[in-house]
């Protein structure tokens, strides 16, 4: 169940001891897609374990630290390493990490994660922009007592991944020339990868892209008020659309590839914010 406020109080006040100022942006990197945080100025970093009920990140290609620094004129802080319901983690205790950020000032989230295409016009190495998203499984992260300090009970979600922050980042694509799709992602839990047959099904009910994570911070992130920017990669063709077998090691590829086109993508979004 969600924790009372002063649990997640306890991490912000630890980590304002060490934080060089109050962030305005964060950006949570997904697989692989930590090298973005190297471009950020003056930074200091926090490791995971040093925050008080702070999860701790176990999945490969994530290094599990909050990264404060300035780039593009922006206070920012990056979380290099997420949490994921596979790794043994509650939803509820998903909502730890933004809850912290809220605390701690920022206002606007941008969520990343690489996922598998389902839209067969797309092809692999593709940016996506979320426009929404379907959860059909688990619990909501918000269920149990309501944190009144965070928002309310009953929340809109209706414009949850902030139209206005897709419009500029499609402004800054088509000025650095980078593909972009803007679609549905679909949330499943893992860890194993989907079957050709629940691909099928994603795709009959309008999904674009289909993955693990994400879908549980933005939810808590639309209860805190944020507003969210959404960037997917398509990192692989989802399960049955080629014939080939999917592997992560073709997810952290895929990313590693496309790092610096999505640093630039990123870093555009960040001169017009």
């Amino acid at each position: 169940m969600n924790e009372p406020y002063e649990f997640y109080e306890a991490g912000a006040d630890y980590v304002r001891t060490r934080m060089p100022f109050a962030p305005q942006i964060a950006v949570i990197l997904g697989s692989s897609l930590g090298p973005f945080a190297e471009r950020l100025q003056n930074t200091v970093e926090i490791d995971y374990h040093e925050v008080p009920n702070f999860p701790v990140s176990t999945a490969p290609g994530h290094a599990g630290k909050l990264m404060f620094g300035e780039l593009a004129g922006k206070k920012l802080v990056c979380l290099a390493g997420r949490f994921h319901s596979y790794e043994g983690y509650d939803f509820e205790q998903l909502t730890q990490p933004v809850r912290l950020l809220k605390l701690l000032g920022v206002r606007a989230l941008i969520v990343t994660n690489a996922a598998g295409g389902v839209n067969l016009a797309y092809h692999r190495g593709d940016f996506m922009l979320i426009a929404d998203h379907i959860k059909l499984n688990g619990s909501s992260p918000m269920r149990g007592r309501n944190v009144d300090e965070f928002g309310p009970r009953f929340f809109d979600v209706t414009r949850m991944y902030t139209p206005e922050l897709r419009a500029l980042a499609k402004t800054c694509a088509d000025e650095l020339g980078i593909r972009v799709q803007e679609g549905v992602y679909f949330f499943m839990p893992g860890p194993q990868f989907e079957t050709p047959a629940e691909v099928r099904a994603a795709r009959v009910l309008g999904a674009d892209a289909v993955g693990m994570s994400t879908v549980p911070e933005a939810i808590a992130a639309a209860h805190c008020g944020y507003e969210i920017l959404g960037v997917t990669l398509c990192a692989n063709m989802a399960a049955g659309v080629l014939p080939q077998p999917l592997s992560g090691e073709e997810v952290n590829e895929m990313a590693e590839q496309s790092a610096p086109h999505f640093s630039s993508l990123i870093l555009g979004c960040l001169e017009r914010l």
